[in-house]
């Protein structure tokens, strides 16, 4: 529940039952580039001063004698809302007072003989620093709402893309699967390989991984795109001109909650055997271990041959085609227009792009927070260059989320009760 400003408990107050996802809306990217500086606005400000009030207000009632149990739980949960909101709003609040002082003092420190007094004092006002970044980080952490698959492992695929280069898509397309390998083995993730179908020149067409760990949905979901790749071909004619190609490639992510319970008929399958491609042992275009599934009423086919046992390719088919299916469900749950699959896939055009890895000024820029990284040997490796940026991401997409539910809270709040 929640004080409303008409003097009336009501619930839903908080973000936590809001929805949001991220539209890198440009206006708002231009007022709140970071966490800190979403903070310094007057409306943010005012939000996190009711909610302090409430939580001060909601502990005095719990101490009160005239409510009754089930008044008392739903205070209780209130409370707890509230609380890690208001303890984080209080303490940056105090480390923003230590700064004020820190620069009142160093502004009176101005002689040769105060030099190191000063120096110490600077440097206790960037550890301050840091720790209000990190809070105002935490704070809108909490205000955010858990997405309701945060927690889920995820089926990821690549797919290389066409282009005249040749096999650049194809390239690219290796070097992003194990760049998410290796972020996955970065993570402390389980990386599975389900599909992997290379390609004749040494790249890849298609793969696709289950991942499994803390949180895999939650750092991956923006992942999900076109990727473009500028480059100078290592091989053949384009690299002896020195032309630089573009290529794309593209990533889906499905979510694959624990309890996904999507019932498949039999009777709607068609299981297929062939013989497994690529490097993989001696069984390899020697046993007919490899199994496509297609799904009949919704011409959904999946594959998988990393197994030597046919049995359990099946089984690991089986569980993709079901996250498939149940991403269908996902989609129908979605505000969106568009599916989640589409607006991940898009047409593959390179105008649909979500970053770009430009080899020959070694940058990744990710187009939808207009952020550049340099060093792509360092992002492709999967480690923490990728996590950075995909840290940059989660943050922009909480800024979206606060800033959209204020603008909310302002127009019915400016509609009167």
């Amino acid at each position: 529940v929640g004080l409303h400003n008409c003097g009336f408990w009501r619930p839903k107050s908080l973000l936590d039952t809001a929805r949001f996802t991220l539209s890198f809306n440009s206006r708002h990217r231009k007022k709140h580039q970071d966490s800190r500086a979403l903070w310094r606005q007057e409306a943010v400000q005012k939000y996190l001063e009711t909610l302090s009030k409430e939580y001060q207000q909601v502990s005095r009632l719990l101490n009160a004698d005239s409510i009754n149990d089930f008044e008392q739980k739903t205070l209780r949960r209130r409370c707890a809302d509230l609380s890690p909101i208001a303890a984080a709003f209080q303490e940056i609040k105090e480390a923003e007072k230590e700064v004020q002082e820190l620069e009142a003092m160093c502004r009176e420190l101005d002689s040769r003989d105060e030099k190191q007094l000063l120096e110490l004092a600077l440097e206790e006002k960037e550890t301050l620093d840091k720790k209000i970044n990190t809070l105002c980080r935490k704070l809108f952490q909490l205000l955010v709402p858990k997405g309701k698959y945060d927690r889920s492992d995820v089926i990821l695929e690549v797919t290389a893309g066409r282009t005249t280069g040749g096999d650049i898509c194809q390239q690219f397309t290796k070097e992003m699967f194990e760049m998410y390998q290796n972020y996955a083995d970065y993570k402390r993730w389980t990386f599975d390989i389900v599909n992997y179908t290379p390609a004749e020149i040494g790249g890849l067409h298609h793969a696709a991984a289950h991942i499994s760990g803390d949180d895999v949905y939650r750092h991956l979901k923006y992942e999900g795109g076109t990727h473009r790749v500028q480059r100078i071909p290592e091989t053949g004619l384009s690299s002896r001109m020195q032309r630089i190609h573009t290529g794309t490639m593209s990533v889906i992510v499905l979510p694959q909650p624990e309890e996904v319970d999507i019932k498949v008929d039999p009777k709607d399958l068609r299981i297929d055997t062939f013989r497994a491609k690529g490097a993989g042992g001696q069984h390899v275009n020697k046993t007919d271990s490899a199994v496509r599934i297609v799904h009949l009423p919704t011409g959904l086919a999946v594959e998988c041959q990393q197994e030597r046992s046919q049995l359990l390719n099946k089984e690991i088919a089986l569980r993709t085609l079901r996250a498939k299916l149940y991403q269908q469900v996902i989609e129908k749950q979605l505000s969106q227009e568009q599916s989640a699959r589409k607006l991940q896939l898009g047409t593959r055009a390179q105008s649909e792009r979500i970053r770009t890895y430009n080899f020959t000024q070694d940058r990744v820029t990710d187009h939808r927070i207009l952020y550049d990284a340099r060093n792509i040997k360092e992002i492709l490796s999967g480690k923490e260059a990728l996590d950075k940026l995909i840290n940059r991401l989660l943050e922009f997409a909480e800024i979206e989320a606060v800033t959209e539910y204020l603008e909310n809270l302002q127009a019915l709040e400016g509609g009167g009760c």
